[in-house]
């Protein structure tokens, strides 16, 4: 019996190295093309590629993705992008007659105000943070777009078709990027609390009052749940929140990281830097109902993300 093949996207980022590494990978016939083998911001391209390679499910993991830095430098290029990356990808896979897509979103999507725990009703309930709100548009324009095609295929009676989204809260581990002008929070403390260590360095910032909560789930976890999408899709919700369902202060990570990489010195707070929102904490009800949780705990995380990062320094 043939394998069940896969298109995913982003194969070369953190979380398509991730979805490729992991265990349960081997029982699929994964497509990986890298940028330079298929350029998703080409339309025609992709409707080729999706065409020729035929796949019975989409996972579009691709996507221009930075921490705050990154997104305040590149609004542009962060809405635009990622907006050209969903419509292609999504529309190439509707013409080409692909029955199932798995599309991977963001916790950016919820409004800056909205309570926490955030529901996945919430979305487009409210105004969104301003330091990624164009990545947080991309990302719910393609939502609505797998939306959009389910209502269509039901109502034309396209039998099968089923585009669904999973909207992932913060995330970390090996494949991550640990560049300053490009890195999240925690690559970011890693690569702070290293240098520290390294140079020997007495102090180490932290931007905001590090009170500011986050939720950062460990990317090899969620490439385990992407996976069981698959293999579940039937049972899987639409739209569901992936994530741990509790946080973090940003001190309490940065803390984290200094006892796995072994840094005894003290942290300032420059209170003059953005924060983004105070707290960013997903809902996971409907994920508890579909029967998936995470298993990789903030140590385990953290030091798995920091043998990576060493063994790129060494690379």
């Amino acid at each position: 019996m043939a394998k069940t093949r896969i298109f995913l996207t982003g194969g070369r980022g953190m979380v398509g190295q991730n979805i490729l590494e992991h265990p349960a990978a081997a029982q699929y016939d994964i497509v990986a093309p890298s940028s330079q083998e298929l350029d998703l911001t080409d339309l025609a391209a992709t409707q080729r590629f999706m065409t020729d390679t035929n796949p019975d499910v989409v996972i579009h993991s691709a996507g221009r993705v930075g921490g705050i830095q990154a997104n305040i430098a590149h609004p542009v290029d962060f809405l635009v992008t990622n907006i050209d990356l969903g419509r292609n990808v999504i529309m190439a896979a509707r013409k080409a007659g692909v029955p199932q897509l798995i599309n991977l979103a963001s916790s950016c999507m919820y409004p800056r105000n909205a309570p926490n725990p955030l529901s996945e009703t919430l979305i487009l309930q409210g105004e969104l943070e301003p330091t990624n709100e164009g990545y947080a548009l991309a990302k719910i324009f393609a939502t609505r777009l797998c939306e959009y095609v389910n209502r269509e295929s039901q109502q034309t009676g396209e039998p099968g078709v089923r585009y669904k989204t999973l909207i992932p809260c913060n995330l970390y581990g090996r494949h991550d990027k640990f560049e300053p002008q490009h890195s999240h929070l925690i690559p970011a403390i890693i690569h702070k609390v290293h240098v520290a260590k390294v140079q020997n360095l007495p102090e180490v910032d932290i931007w905001g009052d590090g009170t500011a909560r986050r939720e950062f789930m460990y990317a090899g976890d969620l490439a385990g749940a992407v996976l069981q999408a698959v293999q579940d899709f039937s049972q899987l919700p639409d739209l569901i929140n992936i994530g741990l369902g509790y946080d973090h202060s940003i001190n309490d990570y940065y803390a984290a990281a200094a006892q796995v990489i072994g840094w005894q010195g003290n942290f300032v707070h420059d209170i003059t830097k953005p924060v983004g929102m105070k707290q960013k904490l997903v809902d996971i009800t409907r994920q508890r109902a579909w029967g998936w949780m995470p298993a990789t705990a903030l140590s385990t995380g953290i030091e798995k993300a920091y043998q990576y990062y060493l063994m790129e320094q060494n690379a």
